[in-house]
């Protein structure tokens, strides 16, 4: 049994708001911080797993998509704050 289509819907979100981010130069693009950054916004995040992307917005409503962006936007500028806080930290302390 393979379940290669099957992953969180946050996952692209994620990556979207990360690259507009880069794009608008509000952050740095190098890959170990955006995975960084990547991972601790997904984990203060819910999971939504989908087969299909196309399925989650058919189903949800406009207030849904308006709510998972706002979440979307809150837990990455919070993960941004904090890779960056902690790279502070180890390069202070080295």
């Amino acid at each position: 049994m393979s379940f290669e289509n099957i992953h969180n819907y946050y996952e692209q979100l994620v990556t979207y708001r990360l690259n507009e981010m880069v794009a608008a130069k509000f952050i740095d693009s190098e890959q170990d911080f955006l995975e960084d950054v990547s991972c601790v916004a997904l984990n203060h995040l819910p999971a939504r797993y989908v087969r299909y992307n196309v399925d989650m917005m058919f189903y949800m409503t406009p207030d849904e998509r308006e709510r998972m962006d706002r979440e979307v936007r809150n837990a990455v500028s919070m993960a941004v704050d904090y890779v960056m806080q902690r790279r502070r930290n180890n390069t202070a302390s080295a």
